[in-house]
């Protein structure tokens, strides 16, 4: 059963494009190498451009813990970290009723 969550964070406003440059760096790393996420997507408030939600959907839970333990989450939670605003990065799980992918 795929494993589908969202993440939400804001940064300081003069960190955006830093953090901007690194989810570019670190999608295209999660893309060519984990087969078993099967969607990885980053968006940015259009009102508020501090603001950014991410969703993944993991294939199982194997895939869930391999991207949680890679050393590229790490250097991605390197570069948010110093720099958010309203707390930590809040995880939400859901459970997918029906997609077009």
């Amino acid at each position: 059963m795929p494993i589908c969550q969202t993440a939400t964070y804001q940064v300081q406003p003069d960190a955006v494009g830093q953090v901007k440059a690194a989810i570019e760096v670190f999608v295209d790393y999660v893309r060519a190498n984990e087969p078993g996420t099967r969607l990885y997507s980053a968006w940015q408030d259009a009102e508020d451009p501090t603001k950014f939600v991410h969703l993944f959907i993991f294939e199982d839970e194997g895939a869930h813990e391999a991207h949680g333990k890679s050393a590229e989450v790490a250097a991605f939670e390197a570069v948010y970290r110093p720099v958010l605003t309203a707390g930590p990065v809040v995880f939400k799980d859901f459970s997918m009723i029906a997609s077009n992918i």
